[in-house]
């Protein structure tokens, strides 16, 4: 199984901020910044740095223009919308001021004073993390405002499986035999996903080692732009590919084993990774987007272990209707 690459882009340094941008943060935070580290980790191609401000105080920045990537601005407005609806009890970073000039967004959260989980993964950090996860969960159920239905927001991008069905497609994918041959009826086992995964827990929807930060106190949840009604075991469905590319124990022990996971229907779960899988693998076939060299390795990385995980669900129905005829 592949490993996955350091998430990373390619990060826009502070000194690059436009003048007439770092101006207008001045004015909304009240004070200069004096000093700017830029902050590791992350696919996003702006700034994304830790500044002290003259008057002493913390914040973090993050900021892209269209010239980096196109779709990161709009990210960014997303994240913005969906950080000043969360709760305050939810282990998030605060956010404390924006700037969109319609060419460039900016977003100011405070300084979590943390680090990323450690890669490969440590067990000691992965316990943590679990156990916030399924904390978030509860935290944000019912969902605290009406952000989009996961069947509706996730539609295109669960459809991979019908888009690797092209020849040209699935080559370029590079799909080992037995999951080229089953291209069709893994298409067809994903399509229904979307009534198992809904629900009304507003989950993170892209739970990464690099958006967690760990203090000693707590586990704080970061960048949000992808927030969704779902299923409240759906963060814990994504992650676990992830987790796994990057060093971490089997996806279907740590899934089964915690209380998300248990209380899940099995077939839902399975037809959920069947799209998950497909997104990974699918989108793993395209061109790099501009400032994300390492995105499609990682997305590959991602999707070999959420295949592998699949096909164990699969060959573990023993005595039921195989949902792929054709096991490995």
């Amino acid at each position: 199984m592949t490993q996955a690459p350091p998430a990373t882009g390619e990060r826009t340094p502070w000194s690059d901020l436009p003048a007439h941008v770092e101006q207008a943060l001045t004015e909304k935070l009240g004070a200069p910044v004096r000093h700017a580290r830029t902050r590791a980790g992350g696919f996003s191609p702006g700034v994304a740095a830790s500044v002290t401000l003259a008057d002493g105080r913390r914040a973090f920045v993050k900021a892209v223009s269209a010239e980096a990537n196109p779709h990161s601005p709009n990210m960014h407005r997303r994240e913005a919308e969906n950080a000043a609806r969360l709760p305050p009890e939810a282990p998030v970073p605060r956010l404390l001021a924006t700037y969109d000039d319609g060419t460039w967004v900016a977003l100011v959260f405070e300084d979590i004073q943390g680090s990323q989980p450690h890669v490969p993964w440590r067990q000691p950090e992965l316990t943590r993390v679990l156990e916030a996860v399924g904390a978030l969960s509860a935290t944000l159920t019912p969902a605290p405002f009406p952000a989009p239905r996961v069947a509706d927001d996730l539609a295109k991008a669960f459809a991979g499986w019908r888009h690797l069905a092209d020849p040209e497609r699935a080559a370029a994918a590079r799909l080992d035999p037995w999951t080229a041959r089953n291209v069709h009826a893994l298409a067809e086992l994903a399509a229904p996903w979307g009534e198992f995964a809904s629900g009304d827990t507003l989950v993170h929807g892209d739970l990464r080692a690099d958006n967690i930060l760990l203090t000693e106190e707590r586990v704080v949840f970061v960048d949000w732009p992808h927030a969704m009604r779902a299923a409240p075991w759906l963060d814990l469905l994504v992650m676990l590919p992830c987790v796994r590319a990057q060093g971490g124990p089997d996806p279907e022990e740590l899934f089964t084993a915690h209380p998300s996971g248990r209380d899940a229907d099995p077939e839902g779960v399975t037809r959920t990774l069947a799209g998950l899988t497909g997104f990974f693998l699918g989108h793993a076939a395209r061109p790099a987007p501009p400032g994300l060299p390492t995105l499609r390795a990682f997305q590959r990385a991602q999707g070999e272990a959420a295949l592998a995980w699949l096909k164990r669900r699969l060959r573990n129905r023993a005595g039921c209707r195989p949902l792929v005829p054709d096991l490995p």
